[in-house]
């Protein structure tokens, strides 16, 4: 009777060489590994992204209020600075009389 099942694989020369569904499944592990990381990495930055888009939400209705103060008190100042030159001349007309 002849024997009718595959013939045994070579050995491996040196004994160091892993079955090959062993090195795709090692290479598939070493992928989804590097793929977890570069995915935590992500969400990571897009919460930073958030949190700087936050920030920089703030900083631009702090300066608008800023911009708003600014230009209360330059008319303010212009008002006063008005109110007293007037009352200056006021003061000088009854001097030079």
């Amino acid at each position: 009777m002849k024997n009718l099942s595959a013939p045994a694989a070579p050995a491996p020369e040196g004994g160091s060489q892993a079955p090959p569904n062993l090195t795709s499944n090692r290479r598939l592990q070493q992928t989804q590994a590097q793929v977890d990381e570069v995915v935590d990495i992500m969400r990571v930055n897009v919460d930073k992204v958030l949190e700087r888009d936050q920030k920089l939400s703030e900083l631009d209705d702090r300066a608008d209020a800023l911009q708003a103060g600014a230009s209360q008190f330059e008319t303010s100042a212009a008002k006063l600075k008005n109110k007293y030159w007037w009352k200056n001349a006021k003061v000088r007309s009854w001097t030079c009389d």
